[in-house]
């Protein structure tokens, strides 16, 4: 080839290379193409369009509008390098992306214009990256063409190549150019015809699918819990997460104590244990990408991660992304609309495929029901406090010494409830020297239902210093009530001075006691009378009862009964009367305690109502 080209001769040498270069794509086309020689061939054409270049003069430009050198070599440019059947990069001396062409962006599953600007070396997995510089760093030295094989991050999967570097001199550039052109090991390149394009469309369709899936899913769990259990809600969102779409998952929170990790899921491996260990132990620090997230409020996507400290780095100072191996990540923060709760941070190392915004609007969505879910935990565990407290406050701290009796008591909050209880039960000496036991229930619950049954449960501990008759202790309390707008049943028992064991019993509309004597024999107490604070005209059911050593008399809650398994059967007082019966020897602690046991196992742990049971167990008499 001459010295210098006149522009007739150039845009010849142009057509020549355009036509050459059509019978690479066709080649590339066939099926079983060798793509090893197609890339010689590729190599050779930019050699030739490369010495052209050098050739072309600045004075040989035509003012009469013919094509200028300028405009000539974008033409060759253009031809040789946009339309290369191979993919090829053209990058500065330290391996930023330049250009790309057509076939470079397909390989990556993305545009050129994404890949433009980039670190040649962030489109490849962490484990070639260090030889790729050296091999880099050697062809700007050297000029000599190196080859190396890499791993590249590309769409929807990971795929290895052959990477041959060359080094070129482009006119008007201080310093040399790299090109990189790249042959798959497996499989053939993408290709950029129209039929290939529906294919791509539908992969679009079939992860949009995937994901709309994965937010289902994540609702799914999230609202299936029956108790709002913040720790449970975020496991199950990560593990979700881990599955469907990343390598590993960080989940940080804000609490009283700062922004602290609260838990990270990888893979499941004996190394990925160490790691996951490392990285717990090391709370998020400002200016690290979860941070960021959190305390702006702003999601973040990086695609191809060029600063590996952007998470930050493990206990003992090892970057975090080198060890989970990533290579894109994505953070979106925990926010319920008013303020950011934490942040969740998804890595993966090229095996789900760089993150996209399709990934990042899901986990932006996932990540607004989980502080939902946050929010209402803490809301509920707030209201469950004060309920507690609220409950604790109306039941005895502790059973008093009864002479002569055995004293038990068990209350069993509703499995799924957050508000205060309405069941009740006391036990206090009278002035006359005798003992009363109480037990009863308030209609509904919370702060209302607690208000009444601290009306309740005071009022007949007050009336009882003043009235020896449970009968017209009862009959005064509902005169109390009648200006609630809730009403209370309850059994009151007194015993008499140690030496008399009759028992008197009056009842307002609540279950009867049980009577269970020492040998087994279950008897059950006359019930009568209507609920407290309903009628003006009222009148208790009264019986008495002859207690012999031994015996116990069982006063319970409605809740009991009540008490349904998974099919909505009651356990009814058939069954309590069998577990009483087979423990009647037994302590009182104990046979409560076996009542318990029956009830929950009969309803699987899902109590829908409280319970209350009261045990007074008649000891022997101890000889003079």
């Amino acid at each position: 080839m001459s010295d210098q080209l006149e522009p007739e001769v150039l845009m010849r040498e142009i057509s020549g290379l355009a036509d050459r270069l059509g019978e690479l794509r066709q080649a590339a086309a066939m099926p079983e193409p060798d793509l090893r020689t197609m890339l010689d061939a590729a190599l050779v054409e930019l050699d030739l369009a490369l010495s052209a270049l050098r050739t072309v003069g600045a004075g040989h430009a035509s003012a009469g509008g013919r094509t200028t050198a300028a405009e000539s070599e974008r033409r060759v440019l253009r031809t040789v390098f946009q339309d290369a059947p191979v993919p090829l990069f053209l990058m500065d001396r330290d391996g930023g992306v330049r250009r790309v062409n057509q076939q470079a962006a397909l390989l990556l599953g993305t545009s050129a214009g994404y890949v433009a600007g980039k670190p040649f070396i962030v489109f490849c997995d962490l484990s070639t990256r260090a030889a790729l510089r050296s091999q880099l760093a050697a062809v700007v030295r050297t000029g000599e063409r190196r080859q190396t094989t890499v791993r590249f991050l590309s769409k929807p999967r990971p795929l290895k190549a052959v990477v041959t570097l060359a080094r070129a001199w482009i006119r008007g550039e201080p310093e040399p150019l790299v090109v990189a052109a790249v042959t798959p090991l497996s499989g053939r390149l993408p290709d950029p015809q129209p039929p290939e394009r529906l294919t791509a469309g539908d992969e679009a369709a079939a992860a949009v699918v995937h994901r709309m899936d994965v937010l289902a899913s994540a609702s799914e769990l999230l609202l299936t819990e029956p108790l709002f259990n913040e720790a449970v809600a975020i496991r199950r969102c990560a593990r979700l997460l881990l599955a469907e779409l990343a390598d590993w998952v960080i989940v940080d929170l804000a609490g009283r104590t700062g922004f602290r990790r609260q838990l990270v899921f990888g893979p499941d491996d004996d190394r990925c244990d160490e790691i996951i260990q490392s990285l717990e132990a090391v709370d998020p620090q400002p200016g690290t990408l979860p941070y960021t997230v959190y305390s702006t409020r702003q999601t973040a996507v990086h695609a191809h991660v060029e600063d590996l400290d952007m998470l930050g780095a493990a206990a003992d100072g090892t970057s975090a992304c080198v060890l989970m191996g990533a290579t894109s990540v994505l953070s979106v923060p925990i926010e319920d609309g008013e303020k950011s709760l934490g942040a969740i941070t998804l890595t993966c190392g090229g095996e789900n495929g760089p993150f996209d915004l399709l990934d990042l609007g899901v986990v932006q969505r996932l990540g607004r029901h989980l502080a939902l879910v946050i929010r209402a935990a803490r809301m509920y565990r707030r209201r469950a406090a004060v309920a507690d407290t609220l409950q604790a406050s109306l039941l005895p701290s502790h059973l008093p010494k009864v002479p002569g009796i055995d004293l038990a008591a068990r209350y069993l909050g509703a499995t799924n409830g957050e508000e205060v209880g309405g069941d009740f039960y006391d036990v206090f000496e009278t002035t006359s020297g005798g003992w009363n036991f109480v037990l009863g229930d308030v209609c509904g619950k919370g702060e209302e239902a607690a208000a009444v049954t601290a009306t309740a449960r005071h009022g007949i501990r007050l009336l009882s210093r003043f009235h020896q008759d449970p009968g017209e202790v009862l009959t005064m309390v509902n005169e109390a009530l009648l200006s609630e707008e809730r009403f209370v049943t309850a059994v009151l028992v007194g015993l008499n001075a140690e030496g008399d064991r009759t028992a008197t019993v009056s009842t307002a509309g609540h279950p009867p006691p049980i009577l269970v004597r020492s040998d087994g024999v279950v008897r059950i107490a006359s019930c009568g009378g209507v609920p407290l604070g309903v009628f003006d005209d009222f009148s208790p059911g009264k019986e008495s009862i002859d207690l012999r050593e031994g015996d116990t008399l069982l006063l319970h809650s409605d809740g009991v009964l009540d008490t349904v398994d998974v099919q909505g059967e009651r356990f009814g007082q058939e069954r309590l009367i069998e577990v009483l019966a087979a423990n009647s020897a037994n302590p009182a602690s104990e046979m409560l305690l076996a009542v318990e046991h029956a009830l929950m196992n009969f309803c699987d742990g899902d109590l829908r109502d409280d319970l209350s049971v009261l045990a007074v167990r008649v000891l022997p008499q101890t000889p003079l």
